[in-house]
């Protein structure tokens, strides 16, 4: 993918993942007053007037980091700045020039590096003239922004298009599938993500919570593009220590969210915790196509075996009967490759789409099997018609007699035999119960006949 690289680089809290947000159009990196709150590189693909760029967010350079990670920050920026086509160096109009900003500037130089100089924080325009002092660094007039406010920083993004217009701007690539890492803290997610990416895109630390952002990892795969979504620990929300870990917290599960299939992590070196449970349920409630990835295999090899450990998942995590189970050591590179392929196989099975009529004879064959005596009520749950209606989560829609009659007892069997009968045994089905109605039937007519809903 032929893509310009622009990094924005800068001391802590000078506001680089605010601009980094403002030009994103969205909240991406987390923002807050604490100083050293972004540790890894943050990308976004940016697009504007069909040119295209990818932008990172990286860590304060010269951080004091109180969990002693300023070398793997550092080293992060330091990848950022080597890949770079051009870097916005940001500084703070507030406080002016200080000792660190020309620490940076040294380095930008002596890298021999493109560089457009951003004063941020140039709330007003009155404000602007203090951005003078920034020439001294050597790199011209410094364009002043307010990323808070959003003052001047679509102008910037016109001004780094216009400086990349000599370089190769292709559109990239569609994303084929995202991939979302999840597990709770120190289960080894972003040693995973590495793995996967094939580089150091993200700092690996025995340390707790070292991960925070949600990180898009871009990685080929013949021929074809993937996002692997590293995320935060999740623990109890209990012991939730402060507004940085809430929002690492909620950009885990929004990441759930987005994935087309979940690599739900679990530690094999630890018991299964009610962290554990608590995320298998939300990533079975949100219908998501997933793998349980067994990790640090290797420390628990001679203590169980792999069906062992199946069984035990299996008591741990009833409702994720449907998804398959993967042993790897990631800090190794073990059966990487296999998750993701049997990630590819899943998400095929999550896209697909079955005729009306197919559905239809299934539900038939189902429902011969099961109805056997009357329910309390003295009346029999009937379906008169399936219809699919929606992919990943694959989204079935039941017309009945009376939906009261379909408890979750039942449904939960027909979800069983539907994956049998349609052959997608591996994937989540969301079914919805509806009582017939006379406009059902007309729209029913017309969906037999839709040629979108017949079978791959």
């Amino acid at each position: 993918m032929a893509i310009p690289i622009v990094a924005i680089v800068g001391r802590p809290n000078v506001g680089k993942s605010s601009l980094f947000n403002a030009i994103a159009g969205e909240m991406i990196s987390i923002v807050e007053p604490t100083a050293g709150v972004t540790r890894d590189r943050v990308s976004a693909i940016i697009e504007r007037n069909e040119r295209f760029f990818e932008l990172i967010d990286t860590g304060g350079y010269g951080i004091v980091d109180s969990d002693q990670l300023k070398e793997h920050i550092e080293n992060q920026i330091h990848l950022a700045i080597g890949s770079a086509d051009l870097v916005l160096f940001v500084v703070d109009i507030r406080d002016g020039l200080v000792p660190l900003d020309e620490q940076i500037a040294q380095l930008l130089r002596k890298n021999n590096l493109k560089v457009m100089l951003v004063a941020n924080k140039a709330d007003e325009s009155p404000m602007f003239p203090r951005a003078a002092e920034f020439g001294k660094l050597g790199f011209g007039d410094a364009f002043c922004v307010s990323a808070a406010n959003s003052l001047n920083s679509q102008i910037l993004v016109e001004k780094v298009i216009d400086f990349l217009k000599d370089t190769t701007s292709e559109k990239p690539q569609d994303i084929e599938m995202h991939l979302a890492i999840v597990g709770k803290r120190n289960a080894g997610k972003s040693t995973l993500t590495n793995a996967i990416a094939g580089s150091e895109r993200v700092i690996v630390s025995e340390l707790p919570g070292t991960t925070r952002d949600a990180i898009d990892v871009r990685f080929e795969k013949d021929g074809k593009t993937f996002v692997v979504i590293d995320t935060a620990g999740v623990r109890k929300k209990g012991s939730i220590a402060d507004s940085i870990e809430f929002y690492s917290y909620v950009r885990a599960t929004k990441s759930v969210s987005r994935a087309d299939v979940v690599l739900f992590l679990i530690d094999a070196s630890e018991p299964m915790s009610q962290v554990d449970k608590k995320l298998g349920a939300f990533i079975a409630e949100e219908h998501k196509a997933c793998i349980l990835v067994v990790n640090k295999w290797d420390l628990a090899m001679g203590k169980a075996s792999t069906d062992d450990y199946v069984k035990y998942i299996g008591k741990m995590l009833p409702q994720m009967s449907y998804a398959p189970i993967a042993f790897t050591t990631a800090s190794e590179g073990k059966n990487i490759q296999s998750v993701i392929d049997l990630s590819q196989e899943l998400f095929k099975q999550a896209i697909t789409k079955v005729s009306t009529p197919r559905l239809n004879k299934a539900i038939e064959l189902i429902t011969q099997e099961r109805m056997g005596g009357k329910s309390k009520a003295g009346s029999l749950p009937k379906i008169y018609y399936a219809t699919q209606v929606a992919v990943n989560p694959i989204t079935i829609i039941l017309f009945v007699n009376k939906t009261e009659l379909f408890d979750e007892n039942f449904r939960r069997y027909l979800v069983g035999k539907l994956r049998d009968f349609l052959g997608f045994a591996e994937v989540p089905i969301r079914l919805l119960v509806r009582p017939r109605r006379r406009k059902d039937i007309k729209d029913f007519k017309y969906s037999s006949r839709d040629s979108s809903l017949r079978s791959e």
